[in-house]
């Protein structure tokens, strides 16, 4: 193994290992959005209030379409990202008001 070839393994390992720890926080953070998110579903259906906020959501694609604008991410992507997420939250906000009451 040449030494370039050896010095390019460990400036990949570490590229890879700030990924690894990137990718870790991204979950840990999503977990916690989704706690959060789950309060709101139930606070949602205990007070007859609909899963979805087509206006709520809209500002913040809006802003978030700017936040990564201004971050040098693709906007597009970024877009897409949370409407993902928006997406899957409503999915758990009517699936909690759905639930039989205990």
């Amino acid at each position: 193994m040449s030494e370039q070839h050896s010095t390019e393994d460990a400036t990949l390992r570490g590229y890879r290992q700030s990924i690894d720890n990137i990718d870790a926080a991204l979950i840990h953070l999503l977990a916690e959005r989704f706690k959060i998110t789950q309060a709101v579903g139930e606070y949602k259906a205990t007070h007859d209030l609909p899963p979805a906020d087509p206006a709520r959501e809209e500002r913040q694609l809006a802003r978030l379409r700017a936040l990564a604008t201004d971050s040098q991410l693709d906007p597009e992507f970024g877009e897409k990202f949370l409407r993902f997420v928006i997406d899957e939250v409503i999915h758990h906000h009517e699936r909690i008001r759905d639930e039989p009451a205990n």
